[in-house]
């Protein structure tokens, strides 16, 4: 009777220490920024930052490059809508990036 009641106690034990596991890795979360995150970041920034070079439709220049966990973000001001297109087509276009948000703006003439 008493191993019994050790085998018992030990399920519950296994039984919630699990349950605590599993509470700490909540999808509702974000992730934390790890090294290995901030490096895969910078790539991704420095690979966008580079097609944006390389387009001449684009002036790269007035353009700022943030990226977090894969999402790009485009920051600046462009001369037209064309240019704030193909800017975001070409971060798009870069592997490893999840989503672009297109924050640039169009500056008045």
């Amino acid at each position: 009777m008493h191993l019994s009641f050790n085998k018992g106690l030990s399920l519950v034990l296994i039984t919630g220490a699990l349950g605590l596991v599993s509470t700490g890795c909540s999808p509702s979360q974000p992730a934390p920024e790890t090294t290995g995150n901030y490096i895969d970041d910078s790539t991704i920034t420095a690979k966008v930052k580079a097609a944006l070079v390389g387009d001449s439709m684009v002036k790269a220049g007035d353009i700022q490059v943030n990226t977090t966990h894969g999402v790009v973000e485009l920051t600046g001001g462009v001369d037209n809508s064309d240019q704030k297109t193909a800017a975001a087509k070409d971060a798009a276009a870069v592997a490893g990036v999840t989503d672009v948000k297109n924050d640039l703006t169009v500056k008045s003439p």
